[in-house]
């Protein structure tokens, strides 16, 4: 990778300015002039380096439900079910893990009881169970990639000191045409934040003015590059589980979201005889050993709080969209 692709991409997973002229400001950081630096960023995602370019949402702040479920599909009808799960909107991730529960999912709604009713949905139409995993905490959540000159990438704490308390706002109208509007990523042109405007009918300043209040209201995590961290080396992906005493999550919880493998990590709820653990962390590596190693070393640092431990690698990316509003 060229150096200021490779420290674009370290800079700018987040932080992507809010004004006129973005990429020019960038640009000029990094020795580039804005024509070339827009280049770049297309260049990348043709490349499939990064997945997008442009804000990560919550769907939680705006009001909405977000939860990680689990199917245990027998093999004969895994790939229709897949696709069954798949053709739901609302279905933003899935992933096919080692496991029994062989099918894990994200479901992001636009209300909190919407979720109920797509998993409801799920289990109606396929005739098999759906567990349900909310997260009752957030202890860390974040993916931040840092790139080395000699090709090597690793995972790194989200600078900053990032807040996870949610307060919901429901959207206004505007709003919600330009979440519609920007949830696949920015225009790649000079001035993308004029074009999103022209497109839902605002000038760009109001566009600029919404989205830095989206981002200090919590709406928006993040706004810049999202790496790809599979096409850029970390190829293996594991949801570590663990049963700790429930009076010690809370603990538990945030000494592993202090370590640098951890990308994110949750309190979930159990569902006894099926399912005992209670804290997931998950971890990326460039290999299956690498993250048996990362999870060796939680182990080691939750000592003898560990009553049971699992690492459920993911074997096949089934759907991976991201929030998808209608405006």
């Amino acid at each position: 990778m060229d150096p200021p692709a490779r420290v674009f991409i370290n800079r700018f997973q987040g932080g992507f300015p809010l004004a006129e002229r973005p990429f020019s400001i960038v640009a000029a950081q990094l020795g580039l002039s804005e024509v070339a630096l827009i280049q770049l960023v297309e260049d990348l995602l043709e490349r499939g380096l990064l997945s997008r370019f442009g804000p990560l949402y919550d769907a939680e702040a705006m009001g909405g439900g977000l939860t990680l479920a689990a199917m245990s599909v027998p093999d004969p009808v895994f790939d229709r079910v897949a696709a069954h799960v798949n053709a739901l909107p609302e279905v933003a991730h899935n992933y096919r893990r080692d496991h029994r529960l062989n099918m894990w999912f994200v479901v992001a709604t636009e209300t909190t009881a919407g979720v109920a009713r797509v998993l409801e949905r799920i289990e109606q139409e396929t005739g098999l169970s759906v567990y349900d995993f909310p997260k009752r905490r957030t202890f860390y959540l974040g993916l931040w990639l840092a790139l080395d000159e000699a090709g090597g990438v690793r995972t790194v704490p989200v600078p900053g000191v990032p807040s996870y308390s949610v307060r919901p706002r429901p959207l206004d109208v505007v709003d919600r045409r330009l979440v519609a509007a920007t949830q696949a990523g920015l225009p790649l042109v000079e001035r993308p934040y004029h074009a999103v405007g022209e497109r839902i009918g605002v000038d760009g300043e109001e566009v600029i003015q919404r989205l830095k209040a989206m981002r200090e209201q919590g709406i928006i995590r993040r706004l810049g590059a999202v790496p790809n961290h599979y096409r850029l080396g970390l190829r293996a992906n594991g949801m570590t589980v663990w049963d700790v005493p429930d009076e010690r999550v809370g603990e538990l919880g945030s000494l592993l979201g202090r370590m640098e493998s951890v990308s994110h990590c949750y309190e979930r709820p159990r569902h006894p005889g099926i399912w005992p653990y209670n804290l997931f962390a998950m971890v990326h590596g460039h290999d299956r050993q690498e993250v048996m190693h990362q999870m060796e070393q939680i182990r080691r640092r939750l000592d003898d709080a560990v009553r049971g431990h699992e690492v459920l690698f993911s074997s096949e990316i089934l759907k991976k969209t991201g929030l998808r509003l209608v405006a």
